[in-house]
């Protein structure tokens, strides 16, 4: 005799049928997917660059422009603590993955970024036109509120003056946090001044609008209304990664010539 259909016998074959059905579906297609992700990845990468130096504009960031403008980046890799470029690929270097490898990064003791490990060495992308050097964009990283923000910070040929911030990975607060977005806001680092006049690390996001009357304004930045702890990681994930345990042995060498 058959077994009824709703019998907890067949219910459980056609449970069990269904979900391994399910599973070879989702598997094939993510392997299916994966070097379209990766390119995708690579691409808005990519776009994150170009937006940061300025060299695109976001309703122009599309992926015959983005292809076109990267070519004449130069990515490198350098280490962090001399500030001298390796023999690293940077095609198959990933940074990312290198800060979570004990063999290619340490453990930070002053972890103002809050960043944990950092990399022993990082990439660098470089624009150069006619060979003289236009711009320098930096990885950079650091804890907000909620999450930590990846993003790049593009700076003039001396090392010192931000042509442009943006960050492309984080889970600061819509409306608050999520206003480092924000047009507006970007807008106020272009022209800002990293260094003091004697050589100290002197950018930062302050707590309220910058009076820029008063001295030091060339070196301050309006905090986000409302995100005073996310304001807070910005200013200090900047800071730490133009600083000595950063890329300032990097922006040393630039401004002494060396790139």
């Amino acid at each position: 005799m058959s077994t009824p259909n709703d019998s907890i016998k067949k219910t459980i074959i056609v449970a069990l049928s269904l979900c391994v059905v399910c599973s070879v579906f989702v598997s094939t297609a993510a392997v299916g997917l994966k070097g379209v992700q990766q390119t995708n990845k690579k691409l808005d990468l990519q776009r994150n660059v170009l937006l940061a130096a300025g060299l695109v504009k976001p309703g122009e960031a599309d992926k015959a422009t983005v292809n076109a403008m990267f070519k004449q980046i130069e990515v490198r890799v350098v280490d962090l603590d001399t500030g001298e470029f390796t023999e690293t690929d940077p095609a198959t270097f990933d940074q990312r993955k290198a800060s979570k490898d004990p063999a290619q990064s340490k453990v930070l003791k002053d972890d103002p970024a809050s960043i944990k490990r950092l990399e022993k060495q990082a990439k660098v992308y470089l624009v150069r036109k006619e060979g003289k050097l236009e711009s320098i964009i930096l990885p950079i990283r650091g804890y907000g509120l909620w999450s930590t923000l990846y993003g790049f910070l593009a700076l003039a040929p001396d090392a010192n003056t931000v042509i442009g911030l943006g960050f492309y990975e984080h889970a600061e607060t819509p409306g608050l946090g999520g206003e480092v977005d924000n047009p507006r806001w970007k807008g106020l680092w272009p022209g800002k001044e990293i260094f003091g006049d004697s050589g100290e690390v002197a950018i930062e996001v302050m707590k309220g609008a910058v009076d820029p009357s008063r001295p030091g304004a060339e070196h301050q930045i309006d905090g986000l209304a409302g995100a005073t702890l996310t304001s807070v990681g910005v200013s200090n994930l900047v800071r730490f990664w133009v600083g000595d345990a950063g890329f300032g042995p990097f922006l040393d060498r630039i401004r002494k010539g060396g790139a």
